[in-house]
């Protein structure tokens, strides 16, 4: 793969599920495999960009390829059924009887999973606050409109929901005056999220609507401003390039002048995706600006569910000045089927990568799950008293209380997600559970 996106001004051209066809590379495939991608992406969002297609795909591993699996549709993100008559409907063109079919599948794939509807939207004077998430009592995450969209689409991505056309599935706030009500109220929140979609695919001058009303307000408790974004691994020209490019450097130190930190919570998901000098033009570009660059990303089948991967992109980023932050396990949402990986073999992924590396590049968090309770995560796989057990902790919780308390599952190699999982011991349920239905039934 060549590198010249880092030798010239690319401009940016993405394709959606209507432009497959237009997509060169994709000739290499079979017209039935063509076909099969056609009608994944009328049920799950389907976008990519010039620089994925060409910087960061090896066409001659397709489809085994991890950033053609990370990016483009795949036959297996349906089953078998589905995926035959979504195939049928496109092939016959009926537009309405494809959405009814696609909607009908889209509300079976677990759209907002862990409470995300019912329980992280707070409310004020009795409204909910449209585009914010509270779930944390110190952390309040905001998603501003006009970047619930991103410059390409993770195949696996737990957000699909924000990006089929369905506003009643959408996260979405148009100004930031209700998200500086919402804080003035909630001195706990010291952090803010931006998140989607991708706040990075909003131009700077739009990005600084939502930003400088939060140094503007009188916000004494906030002292964090986050970013989350996969543009460094998609279109890292954001940082560099873009005719904004600077604008957007300087609003990043603005926030640090106003005496806020600045992460970046950079997606990395395979190490491919940091060879490009651009990439690497981008993350210092970053840290130039005041940012501290955090790269977190979820363990994927077919993509980086090796040691190997994961030891190698966590060197890297160490390498480079970025801090690698969190391995997830993928959420129990959309294909997750098809992506996922037993909680069993993620856990010696991980111990695996981390007894690999220097202490300095021990600093990433997992395997971790975004469950309803909180993030939870798999400390170790052992046997105590004569019982396989997952050794658990909350390093996040819904009640404080519950933060760091380790507590134990029994030991189930075909578990993929915590709601598989079950109390260790004995014990009739988790410690967290009846308190967990409790706040389910006010919510």
């Amino acid at each position: 793969m060549s590198d010249r996106a880092g030798q010239s001004h690319r401009r940016f051209r993405a394709y959606t599920n209507r432009d497959l066809d237009k997509i060169p590379q994709l000739s290499r495939l079979s017209a039935d495999h063509r076909r099969s991608l056609k009608a994944v992406a009328a049920v799950l969002p389907f976008r990519v960009n010039n620089y994925v297609l060409d910087e960061l795909i090896d066409w001659d591993r397709v489809p085994d390829d991890p950033m053609f699996q990370l990016t483009i549709p795949q036959p297996g993100m349906l089953a078998p059924d589905e995926l035959a008559r979504m195939r049928a409907l496109v092939e016959a063109g009926e537009r309405a009887a494809i959405v009814a079919a696609a909607r009908e599948l889209q509300r079976q794939l677990n759209p907002h999973p862990a409470g995300q509807l019912k329980l992280n939207v707070p409310s004020l004077d009795g409204a909910r606050v449209k585009g914010v998430q509270h779930k944390y009592r110190e952390t309040a995450l905001f998603f501003p409109t006009p970047g619930q969209t991103c410059h390409s689409y993770c195949t696996y991505c737990f957000r699909w929901a924000q990006f089929v056309g369905v506003d009643e599935l959408k996260f979405a706030a148009r100004e930031a005056d209700t998200l500086v009500r919402y804080l003035q109220r909630h001195p706990e929140v010291t952090d803010v999220l931006f998140t989607g979609g991708d706040p990075m695919v909003m131009r700077t001058r739009v990005l600084r609507r939502y930003v400088e009303p939060l140094l503007d307000a009188e916000l004494p408790g906030l002292t964090s401003i986050r970013f989350g974004t996969k543009a460094p691994a998609y279109w890292p020209q954001r940082f560099t390039t873009d005719d904004d490019a600077d604008d957007l450097m300087r609003l990043l130190e603005l926030v640090q002048r106003r005496g806020k930190h600045v992460s970046v919570m950079a997606h990395f998901s395979h190490p491919r995706e940091l060879e490009p000098a651009i990439a690497r033009s981008a993350i210092r570009r970053l840290q130039g600006a005041g940012a501290l660059v955090r790269c977190q990303a979820p363990l994927i089948r077919r993509v980086n569910d090796d040691a190997e991967t994961w030891s190698r992109m966590w060197h890297t980023q160490v390498s480079l000045g970025a801090v690698p932050y969190y391995m997830f396990i993928a959420r129990d949402t959309g294909p997750k089927e098809y992506f996922k990986v037993p909680l069993h073999r993620a856990y010696r992924i991980f111990r695996d990568a981390h007894a690999s590396l220097s202490g300095l590049a021990r600093t990433a968090r997992g395997p971790s799950m975004s469950t309803t309770p909180g993030k939870i995560v798999i400390d170790g796989a052992a046997e105590l008293a004569g019982e396989p057990v997952f050794a658990l902790r909350f390093l996040q919780a819904r009640r404080a209380a519950w933060t760091g308390r380790p507590f134990y599952a029994k030991l189930d190699e075909r578990a993929a997600w915590f709601d598989e999982l079950r109390p260790a011991f004995g014990e009739p349920a988790f410690f967290f559970e009846a308190e967990l239905a409790s706040m389910q039934r006010s919510a």
